[in-house]
This record gives structure tokens, sequence and C-alpha cells, in this order.
């Protein structure tokens, strides 16, 4: 019993002796994860502030590009709101001249109207008549007229827009090839009517202009229906834009300067002449004056030559009566002797 005792009292204190050391190590690893955690919850903060301030930059920067991108997009936006409204009012603008253009009369007179702003900005008004009647009856739309009694130049504005219309809205090939012919077909009578109508020998230029108010129309004509200018060239009929119109009426303008200087000649070669024969004159005056002046030289020369003798006889005068009241001062006796006052006129 008492060796069992004392084997119990041993592995008692061994048993003791191991839980100090257990308590002694678990308090050492208490320790050990006391630190770790707390190394463990440092390093997560700063992690978490980094990552704070990082997502507090990267959202300031976000917030600023997007704020800038807001504005640029506001700005965009005024521009095209400025352009909706100015495709709006060119919208209603080509409606109405679509209405003015699909109006025959309306139509004449918008060309006409844009051909007679051109003419009467660059000539005088007795340079032009508009909707005059010639010799045959006919009105052209306008009459320039020409120097030195040279024949009229006629305008024509009536331009066929009809088939043009149609070939610009046609859908297909088919219809566009339509449209083109009926094109050709509506300029060849016009250009015909414009010949017989307006070309009258002796009366009107051998050559008129067909007026086409629009550049973007007058290009197309140009550029896809060469045959059809080429035609027109040749039935002496120019089909001129606003811009060739009013680069023809300035040459007719610089012309008509031109003629007028050639009439006026004679009037200036006269005027050339009169002041030919008043500066010859002059000439005259000049010389004669410039003998005048020799001579009144001379008269001069000659009344200054007398003034200066007159000078030297009146000096001798005065120191000849000095001298003698100088002799009567004297006490001693004079006798009396003849004095004679020579003066020398040569002098």
């Amino acid at each position: 019993m008492a060796e069992r005792a004392r084997e119990a009292q041993t592995q008692m204190a061994t048993l003791l002796q191991t839980q100090v050391e257990m308590q002694g190590r678990m308090q050492t690893m208490a320790e050990i994860f006391s630190q770790r955690q707390f190394e463990l919850n440092q390093s997560i903060c700063e992690q978490l502030n980094g990552m704070r301030t990082n997502l507090g930059q990267t959202l300031q920067v976000q917030t600023k590009s997007t704020y800038e991108n807001l504005n640029r997009l506001q700005e965009r936006l005024a521009v095209i709101d400025a352009a909706q409204n100015n495709i709006q009012s060119l919208t209603g603008q080509v409606v109405q001249l679509q209405a003015i253009l699909n109006n025959k009369q309306t139509r004449g007179a918008f060309g006409q109207g844009r051909m007679e702003a051109i003419i009467s900005d660059a000539l005088p008004s007795s340079a032009y008549v508009f909707q005059t009647t010639l010799s045959n009856g006919k009105r052209p739309d306008c009459l320039i007229y020409m120097p030195n009694k040279a024949p009229a130049l006629v305008i024509d504005a009536k331009f066929p827009l009809e088939a043009w219309n149609a070939m610009r809205e046609a859908s297909s090939s088919q219809e566009r090839q339509e449209a083109e012919r009926q094109f050709r077909n509506d300029m060849d009578v016009h250009i015909r009517d414009i010949t017989k109508k307006y070309l009258i020998p002796g009366e009107t230029h051998d050559t008129a202009f067909l007026f086409v108010p629009s550049e973007s129309i007058f290009a197309t004509i140009y550029e896809d229906f060469e045959s059809l200018v080429q035609k027109a060239n040749r039935a002496h009929v120019i089909i001129v834009s606003p811009s060739l119109l009013m680069l023809s009426v300035q040459v007719v303008q610089t012309i008509m300067k031109d003629a007028r200087m050639r009439e006026q000649a004679h009037l200036i070669q006269s005027e050339v002449v009169r002041l030919m024969e008043d500066f010859e004159r002059m000439d005259m005056r000049v010389r004669s004056l410039q003998k005048h002046f020799y001579k009144t030289s001379e008269d001069i020369e000659a009344i200054l030559t007398s003034s200066s003798k007159i000078m030297k006889r009146a000096n001798r005068i005065e120191a000849f009566e000095l001298k003698e009241n100088d002799s009567i001062s004297e006490p001693t006796t004079v006798y009396p002797q003849s004095q004679t006052l020579h003066l020398d006129d040569k002098e």
C-alpha cells in the first residue's frame, strides 16, 4: 500500500509538473498568439488605411473625370442642340424653297429676282431693262444694252426644274434614267426657244445667257450633262450660274467704261490742247516778267549809284563846312583868299 501511495504521489508530482509545464507553454503560446494577433490587426489596419486612401484618391479622380466628361457632354449637347435648331431652320427654308420651285410662276419669280439683283447691283439703270418687248413681240427676262450701238445681250432666267426635281427624287435607276431623258428634252426645247425667240440679227447679240439660279445645279449640269452644255454652246446659248453671271456683268461694266472713255477721248484731247495753250501763255508771261525783273534790277543799280554819289558830295560839303568853322575860331588875322570848291561829278 505504501508503495502504491508513493507511486501515486510520484505520478501526481509528475502530472503536476507536466501540468505546470503545459501551463507555461500555454501561456507562452498565448503570448505568441496575442503578439501575432496584434501584428495581424496592425497589418490589416495599415492595409485598410492604404486601401481607404487609394480608394479615396481613386474616387476623387473618377469624380473629377466624370465631372469633366459631363461638362464636355453638356457642351456637345449644346452644340448638337444648336445644330439641330439650324437643321430645323434649314429644313424649313428647304421646304419653302421646294414650294417655290414646285410652282412655275413662283420659281420664275425666284430666278428672276436673283438675276435682277445681280444685274442691278453691277450696272447703271440706263444699261439694262427687264421684261421689255422685242421687235418680234417676245419679252426676254433681261436685256443689257451694249456700248457703241452694238446689239443688246439677252438673259433668260426661266429654268426647267420639273424634270430636275423628278431626277433628284427618283427612287430607282429606271426612274432616274427616265427623269434624265425628260430633263434633256426640256433643256433642248428651252434652248431652241431662246434661240428662236431672242436671237434677232441686228437687234440682239448673237449669244444669249440661260441663267441657272443654283450653283449646285449648274455644277451638276456641267459635270453630268456635258453633251447638253455643248449643244447649248453650238446654239449660242451660254448656261451661267449666279457667280458666272456676276463675272460676265463685271466684264460688260468694264467694256462700258472703256467705251465711255473712247467717247470722251476727243474732249480729253481738246482739253489737253487748251492746257498746252495755257502753259505757253504762262511761259511767255514768265519770260516777260523775267525781262521786267532784269530791267528793274538795272534801274535799282542805277539808283544806288546815284545815291552813292549824292552821299559822297554831302560828306564833302560837311567836311568843308567843318574846316571853315575851325579857321574862324583862330585869333590870327585872316587874309581873304578866293576858295574854290571842286566837286567831281564822276566820283
